[in-house]
Order: C-alpha cells, then structure tokens, then sequence
C-alpha cells in the first residue's frame, strides 16, 4: 500500500518547507537572488529584541486577522480576548481607512 508522506501543501508550515527547499509550491526553484534577500530579512528579525509573546501574538493576529476577519469582528475578537483594540494605523494598513 502506498502512503502519501509528503507535507500537505497549505499553511505556514508548507511555504516554510518550500522556502527551505528552495522550491516553490508549484515545483519551480526559487531564484537564488530572492532567496537570499529573504534569508537576510529573515536572520536580522531573528536576532531583533521581542517585547513580548502577547505583543507577537497580537501583531500576528491583526496581520493574519485582517485578511479573514472583517474590521468590526476582528476588533471585538481582540476585545474579547482581553487584547489591544485595533489601533487606526492598523486599521488603514489593513483596512484602507475604510
């Protein structure tokens, strides 16, 4: 019986691993010069000074929040979660002012 063990190809998960193969999701190679941009953005943030898990968390939450959410419903999920309400750079970076 032949079982599938190759990663599934959704989430964070599979363009990390796709990133560190050099091969994109559709099996073409990464250009070297785009590789190695992203891997010096990505050593800088690495070694860059955390203010804290919560802060992270938070950021994370807008900056993936608002390509699902609607402005109003990811505000009071924050507010539900006892975190920051949506602050108004944030909500005309993600938003548009709208």
């Amino acid at each position: 019986m032949m079982t599938d063990s190759s990663p599934a190809m959704t989430g964070a998960e599979a363009v990390d691993a796709a990133i560190a193969q050099g091969i994109d999701l559709d099996g073409s190679p990464i250009p070297a010069n785009k590789l190695s941009l992203y891997q010096t953005v990505m050593a800088k943030e690495a070694d860059r000074q955390r203010s804290g898990v919560q802060n992270s968390m938070r950021s994370r939450i807008v900056r993936i929040g608002a390509k699902h959410f609607s402005q109003a419903d990811l505000n009071q999920m924050l507010l539900d979660a006892e975190f920051t309400p949506l602050k108004d750079k944030e909500i005309a970076f993600y938003y548009g002012g709208k």
